[in-house]
């Protein structure tokens, strides 16, 4: 069974599904477009083979559909979907509050459609190997984390979206529109939360558009995490994560990257290091394996391709 999908938005993150799809080994063809932008539908239409419609016809057409419009339109067309019996990627955040959340979260359950949500991170091999090393029972009481993720403002360069400064359409800022990958992570790797506090910045002028924020994280097994979240307007520099993670006996850095490594040591053992796959997409999934190195050995991290796997096999129940 070849599965259809469609799009609705075909800006900058839905090109980059595009991309991926085309290397899935799912058998699959995207077939329907739609965008408000009738020109840009058309242009996204063209290059990957598929019709531009409007959003009811397309839901009419497809067995799959992604989700990657601003977030305010997320609750409704996660909803007409999961109405439809459509398969459903959304893109993060969900939504602007958990109301909102559970509610798509209702609507696809009582469905019972296949759904995802945008957040990569736990599918990266870095974070893979990272969960296994925070699982073993040497690693000890998890201590604290320390995250960092910086970008440029996105309302310009290759993202060129506008309604990320409209806090009608994207909520808040970097805190909820970008960082949001980075809670649920620290949560996948951590626990649960149990209180936030912090403090937020629009330096760029845009009300209710946090650009700079820091955030204390208490999580129920006592640990406590800070994370700054910054947009800037370096230009030149990739969006890009620093962690550390620290518990009795165990120390963890990575960069959040796919092409990054991943260094950690345990009490009493040397300095290990898995380096990631440079020629792969930042997405792939990978097979982690537990290694020990030599002092100063350096150790390779085979990546395999999952691109939307999940997202693109309507098939299952």
């Amino acid at each position: 069974m070849t599965v259809r999908i469609g799009f609705i938005s075909t800006g900058f993150i839905a090109r980059t599904h595009s991309w991926f799809l085309k290397h899935s080994a799912a058998d699959h063809r995207i077939v329907a477009a739609h965008d408000l932008d009738a020109d840009r539908a058309q242009a996204f239409a063209h290059r990957v083979g598929a019709e531009a419609m409007d959003e009811d016809a397309l839901l009419d057409r497809v067995d799959a559909v992604f989700v990657t419009t601003w977030t305010s339109e997320h609750e409704r067309l996660v909803t007409a979907a999961a109405e439809r019996g459509v398969t459903v990627f959304c893109e993060k955040p969900l939504a602007f509050d958990a109301a909102s959340a559970q509610r798509m979260v209702d609507a696809v359950e009582a469905a019972g459609v296949v759904n995802q949500v945008g957040l990569v991170l736990r599918f990266m091999p870095q974070f893979l190997h990272a969960k296994t090393l925070l699982a073993d029972d040497r690693a000890g009481r998890l201590l604290a984390v320390s995250f960092r993720d910086d970008q440029f403002i996105p309302i310009q360069s290759h993202y060129g979206s506008n309604w990320r400064v409209d806090p009608a359409r994207a909520g808040r800022g970097t805190l909820l529109e970008h960082s949001i990958h980075d809670v649920d992570i620290m949560q996948w790797l951590c626990g649960p939360v149990e209180s936030v506090s912090g403090t937020v910045r629009e330096v760029h002028g845009y009300p209710r558009i946090d650009d700079v924020a820091v955030a204390r994280l208490d999580f129920a097994n006592d640990a406590v995490a800070s994370l700054t979240s910054i947009w800037h307007d370096i230009f030149d520099r990739p969006s890009l994560r620093h962690i550390e993670i620290f518990c009795e006996n165990l120390y963890l850095h990575l960069d959040g990257e796919a092409t990054s490594p991943i260094t950690w040591q345990f009490t009493g053992e040397p300095l290990q290091t898995l380096e990631g796959d440079r020629k792969s997409p930042g997405s792939r999934r990978a097979e982690c394996r537990r290694v020990r190195s030599t002092p100063g050995q350096r150790l390779h991290l085979p990546c395999r391709r999952r691109a939307h796997r999940a997202s693109v096999d309507a098939r299952r129940p």
